[in-house]
């Protein structure tokens, strides 16, 4: 039992020595296969620098390149799992009318300055490198809030919303620039609020602005909030444009105004400063009810609101 327990471990080790022996000859073959020299074909993607400030690339420029190499097993490995991202330098552009290209010899010669010593750069895929660029203009435009502001029970946001900076400037070209006259933020909720604020939020440009960049990214919105209270105020009602040798009396004859304003502006507010009139021009037939309107108000008011629209009247003749 002992012998055969120890002519199966000695199986073992003897198969375990020739798997370790098979991977060593493995990894030898590989290595002398990746240690030569291959021709072949790869792809490097493009990054542009130095473009002047007059003009903005387009999405249609070329992002990558093929090309084909003379280089060792591990480098085309390396470029297989890593890729390779080569810069090209507009600074040096050509230029024929509308037309932006880098010639064929330039953009070889920055390929081959960012290859090592190693590599032979044998072709291009491409004889001139065209670019597609757009002139840049820009526009001043203010900002749109797209903010949905929801307080608390008996609270008001005072006045308009502060945002700095209220106006920014987009820069593309012009053909996407007439499709905006303003930048909206991104969308942003603010529930129950019942004190001043201040919030940082983006701005989002339309999808059909591809080319185009905005000045600021984004913007901080900011508001007051106050807690309101409600006044009401009994306001006499003034008839004008009353034919000559006629009196009127209404009934009522003073209409209750409900006020919303803040706590301490209420202490304030007198029936003096509103003023509810009616037209006697503009009553109809026999309708014996005249239409009322509000023409003076306080400043610093949220609201003000008629709680009755109309009065009855009797006319009577001197």
């Amino acid at each position: 039992m002992e012998h055969k327990e120890a002519k199966r471990s000695n199986d073992k080790r003897k198969i375990n020595i020739f798997l370790i022996f098979l991977l060593c000859s493995f990894l030898a073959w590989l290595v002398s296969r990746l240690s030569e020299t291959y021709v072949d074909r790869t792809t490097f993607d493009l990054e542009y620098i130095n473009i002047p400030d007059s003009l903005l690339l387009g999405d249609n420029s070329l992002k990558n390149v093929d090309v084909r190499l003379r280089a060792s097993g591990f480098q085309f490995l390396g470029y297989y799992y890593n890729g390779k991202k080569i810069e090209v330098d507009l600074s040096n552009m050509a230029t024929n009318q509308s037309n932006f290209y880098v010639t064929q010899l330039d953009f070889r010669k920055q390929i081959e300055s960012q290859l090592s010593g190693s590599i032979t750069l044998l072709e291009v895929d491409r004889d001139t490198l065209f670019l597609d660029f757009y002139k840049v203009e820009s526009k001043e435009v203010p900002i749109s809030p797209n903010i949905s502001l929801n307080p608390a029970q008996n609270y008001l946001v005072e006045g308009k919303l502060k945002i700095e900076p209220s106006l920014i400037s987009i820069s593309g070209p012009k053909k996407e620039l007439d499709l905006i006259n303003s930048a909206s933020t991104s969308e942003v909720e603010l529930n129950e609020i019942t004190e001043d604020f201040s919030i940082v939020v983006d701005l989002v440009l339309p999808e059909e602005l591809k080319n185009s960049e905005l000045s600021e990214k984004k913007v901080r919105i900011s508001g007051n909030v106050f807690r309101f209270s409600e006044k009401l105020i009994e306001i006499p009602v003034e008839v004008i444009n009353l034919p000559e040798g006629t009196q009127i009396k209404t009934f009522p004859n003073t209409i209750s105004v409900l006020c919303k304003a803040r706590i301490d502006r209420l202490k304030d507010i007198s029936p003096m400063d509103f003023k509810v009139v009616a037209n006697f021009q503009e009553q109809r037939g026999e309708n014996q009810n005249l239409q009322v309107s509000l023409i003076e108000k306080p400043k610093d008011v949220y609201s003000v609101q008629l709680m009755k629209n109309e009065v009855e009247f009797i006319l009577k003749r001197q």
